[in-house]
């Protein structure tokens, strides 16, 4: 018998990371999201490429 459940995607993301901020910088994050519809964590991943897509 198969596996049943969610399939494999191709690009799959197995690593975690774990930041630690001020309140009054995840309530920024928080109304960002929320103006935006977006979820915290493509916030963060949004901020992450803008960074790290600037030539040095």
């Amino acid at each position: 018998m198969t596996k049943m459940g969610r399939p494999k995607s191709e690009n799959s993301k197995k690593k975690v990371l774990s930041v630690r901020v001020e309140d009054s910088m995840y309530q920024r994050i928080c109304d960002y999201a929320a103006q935006h519809q977006l979820t915290v964590t493509e916030v963060v991943l949004l901020g992450l490429e803008k960074v790290l897509s600037k030539p040095e």
